[in-house]
């Protein structure tokens, strides 16, 4: 590759950096924290993981502080094969809705989720179903920004298949709740439903092009293994999707055939 060769590529991808600030942003610091992280110490590592960790336990201690830090560690083996998928799902959204309403919709997805889960465990240890030993286990990662993300992008989804969109989504969710009693599972559904609450307050009209759609495609694909992200969950979680996709699609085409039939007569 010549010199000015490279540079015009390396200017290319500063330009394409430059409409989605935010997403390039995020992607550096994970890429900075993670590789940080694995230079440490395995025990220094684990503390700073319990640290930044939004259990229970750092929570009662008054450390909000770790509502942000824990959205910016990916303490995951597979970092580097899934960062591309991050990536094209926070740029997509980032160029349909602009940086400042990806920025709230990934924070209060992340926050939101992260609180409403910690109620519901501090209830659940309340009544006795959960030990007091929950408050301590580690929560930190970006899957709940993600799925708020996802459900989010339901609004710029074309009308024609947000039926079986729903009906995938909608459908895998259950299947995930029914299949695991993590809390985090709970926590991934939580933050797919607020997304697709947010997703009845944004109106954005889109033009696709192949480019937005591929983009677009791999995105929510990467959304989709971050909900059913073990063997286990996505045995029931694909075919779960794919039958309420259809159901769904069929069912909202039958309501659509009968209203225009009633508009006609």
């Amino acid at each position: 590759m010549t010199g000015s060769s490279l540079k015009r590529r390396s200017g290319l991808a500063w330009r394409h950096a430059a409409r989605v600030p935010v997403t390039a942003g995020y992607a550096v610091l994970l890429v900075a924290v993670t590789v940080a992280l694995a230079a440490l110490d395995p025990a220094v590592h684990d503390r700073v993981i319990g640290y930044a960790s939004t259990n229970l336990h750092n929570l009662g201690e008054g450390r909000v502080g770790t509502l942000i830090a824990s959205a910016l560690i990916a303490d995951d083996g597979r970092f580097f094969l899934w960062l591309p998928g991050l990536i094209c799902l926070l740029a997509i959204a980032e160029l349909l809705w602009r940086s400042r309403r990806l920025l709230v919709v990934f924070l209060v997805g992340h926050i939101g989720t992260t609180l409403v889960v910690a109620a519901g465990l501090v209830a659940a240890v309340e009544l006795g179903r959960l030990p007091w030993s929950i408050s301590r286990v580690t929560d930190v990662g970006v899957s709940y920004g993600v799925l708020t993300v996802v459900g989010a992008l339901t609004a710029v989804v074309p009308a024609r298949v947000k039926p079986a969109w729903l009906g995938w989504w909608l459908a895998g969710a259950v299947a995930v709740l029914a299949a695991s009693d993590d809390f985090t599972e709970a926590g991934h559904v939580v933050a797919l439903t607020l997304g697709l609450v947010i997703s009845t307050r944004l109106e954005t009209p889109v033009q696709w092009t192949r480019g937005k759609a591929a983009v677009f495609g791999v995105g929510v694909c990467f959304g989709y293994a971050v909900l059913v992200h073990t063997p286990e969950l996505a045995v029931v979680g694909v075919p779960a999707s794919a039958v309420g996709a259809v159901l769904v699609a069929m069912i909202s085409g039958w309501l659509s055939r009968v209203k225009n039939c009633r508009k006609k007569h």
